[in-house]
């Protein structure tokens, strides 16, 4: 028989000595814990100035004897400022002996170039039964904060700039827009509520029904739905219709045409350049707000009014286009441009053609026979037959004659052409295939128009005092060969297929297609224009919305 007592012994031995070694060690480790010195009053605040400069509202909220408070406080000052910026710097600490300490603490926002805003703030420190804590206060961190006060970071504006046409008249102001917002989440029955705001706004906005409404809240499931925007003469108009379950109405400034006839993708370009002027000109200004609402100001400037905009959209050859361009039941764009100084006149799309985007810059279509003038004048410039041209060569004509130019023009996005796949980046957005190739816009044929009427490529622009930039060099082609070019869009006008508009005085132009798409870009005196239709289904019919906007342009003005 085996003993097995010696093992069980030895096993309980061991486990004894592990277990008095665990022991020692605990006590050890809780004597050095014991022993540790507390952290010091200045150590305290060195900490805590180091948290905020490091943003870390947690660590700096512990640091003080109300941490949740603390950090609450700290966030929104954080948040409301939202600085570029932050820097903290103890600039005097005072011992008071072992139970309390003084500190002061300068503070360094920086919210941009020139707009800083500093300050000392003073603090007590106290030894608590948990240690050294700083007292918390909320002007600990900022002066005036405390009893519900917050403090932010505001823009100031002076009143917004106006917008004027080519002619000196009132194009946008920024005026007051309602809009009409649909919300699940306060809406107990969204067939009752659609309804009953279709009626309400079909006095103005007869084109929004209740089953537009429900489908566009079926479509965003649980989010706010916009039904409508209002005018503030539309708004007042309807103003006591709008007590409806669901239904809420926010208020916003916002830059519109003072005449609601004109549409025009030009329109946010236009606000872009007109923020941009906003944005220049801004002050800005550090608010302690009140629980009521009411501001003190802590530091910052009231920033000056901006120059008004001298846009380059005349308004009266706007809406002819636009009466041209709503002939047509399929996408139509027509561009308009100044020959002598590029300005940009007009630029319509029919409701068909603003589904697709600004295709009157940016719509890139294959150019067919559009570019038939430009592989005339390549051939005659280098004396030497057509067939014989390489699309390098045309391409180089084009650009003579303001096609594929890479114009920077402030607040457009635009494109004149693409010849080559070996073009990239926006060149390709909407032409990426080489059967596409060679593809124009409709401002980009009213450049060539431009360019031929003027004799060399013209720096557009929508701005006055705003020209387009390029780093390309585009020399103007010879006379003789600006002269060919005249007298066969003259040809094609009097007694070719343009024969339609041989009325027109002064007209020359030229007809184009590219399967089903039908284009035709000319001149009379100082205007030069492109009118582009899509899926024409044969037909003339680019030369029929030309002769529509020339019966318009000729109509008195009304009024």
């Amino acid at each position: 028989m085996v003993d097995m007592g010696i093992g069980s012994r030895k096993r309980r031995s061991y486990v004894i000595t592990l277990a008095a070694a665990l022991l020692a060690l605990v006590v050890v480790l809780a004597s050095c814990m014991l022993n540790r010195p507390e952290p010091t009053a200045r150590a305290v605040v060195d900490e805590f100035v180091s948290a905020l400069n490091d943003g870390d509202v947690a660590a700096a909220g512990e640091r003080t004897s109300y941490p949740n408070a603390a950090e609450e406080t700290l966030q929104q000052v954080f948040d409301g400022l939202d600085p570029k910026q932050a820097t903290f710097e103890l600039t005097q600490f005072m011992d008071l002996g072992p139970s309390s300490s003084f500190f002061t603490m300068t503070a360094s926002w920086n919210f941009g170039e020139g707009k800083d805003w500093s300050y000392q703030v003073q603090a007590g420190v106290r030894n608590l039964s948990v240690g050294w804590r700083i007292s918390w206060d909320p002007t600990v961190v900022a002066p005036m904060l405390g009893n519900g006060r917050l403090v932010r970071y505001d823009r100031t504006d002076a009143a917004p700039p106006l917008v004027f046409d080519n002619t000196g008249a009132l194009l946008m102001n920024e005026q007051t827009i309602n809009s009409i917002v649909l919300d699940p989440a306060t809406m107990p029955d969204p067939i009752d509520t659609t309804h009953r705001l279709a009626a309400a706004i079909a006095p103005v906005a007869p084109l929004i029904t209740a089953e537009s409404m429900l489908t566009d809240l079926r479509e965003n499931p649980g989010e706010q739905v916009t039904a409508v925007r209002l005018r503030d003469a539309d708004f007042t108009y309807l103003e006591n219709r709008f007590d409806i379950p669901g239904v809420v109405v926010v208020k916003e400034p916002t830059l519109i045409t003072a005449d609601r006839r004109i549409s025009t993708p030009l329109l946010d370009p236009l606000r872009r350049v007109w923020q941009a002027n906003r944005d220049e000109s801004a002050g800005w200004a550090v608010h302690v707000v009140e629980p009521d609402g009411t501001l003190l100001p802590q530091a910052g400037f009231q920033g000056p009014p901006g120059p008004d905009i001298a846009a380059t959209l005349d308004s009266r050859i706007q809406i002819a286009a636009i009466e041209a361009v709503v002939s047509a039941g399929t996408p139509a764009a027509v561009v308009a441009i100044q020959p002598s100084t590029g300005a940009v006149l007009a630029a319509a799309q029919n409701n068909q053609a603003f589904e697709q985007g600004s295709i009157a810059f940016e719509g890139l279509n294959p150019a067919g026979n559009a570019l038939d003038l430009v592989r005339q004048a390549a051939a005659l410039d280098r004396g030497v037959d057509e067939k014989d041209l390489s699309i390098e060569d045309v391409e180089e004509t084009a650009r003579r004659l303001g096609l594929g130019l890479d114009y920077r023009i402030p607040g457009l996005d635009q494109q004149t052409a693409v010849f080559t796949s070996a073009r990239d980046g926006m060149d390709q957005a909407m032409a990426t295939r080489d059967d596409d190739l060679p593809a124009v816009t409709p401002f980009g044929m009213a450049m060539l128009a431009a360019s031929i009427a003027r004799g060399s490529a013209p720096t557009p622009m929508i701005v006055h005092g705003q020209p387009a930039e390029t780093d390309q060099r585009a020399e103007p082609l010879p006379a003789h060969v600006l002269d060919h070019l005249r007298g066969a869009m003259r040809d094609n006008v009097t007694h070719g297929p343009g024969a339609l508009l041989r009325g027109v005085p002064d007209l020359l132009g030229m007809t184009a297609r590219s399967d089903d798409d039908r284009w035709f870009f000319g001149s009379q005196g100082d205007l030069a224009f492109a009118v582009y239709v899509a899926d024409a289904d044969g037909g003339d019919r680019a030369v029929q919305m030309t002769d529509r906007f020339f019966r318009e342009l000729a109509k008195p003005p009304a009024g």
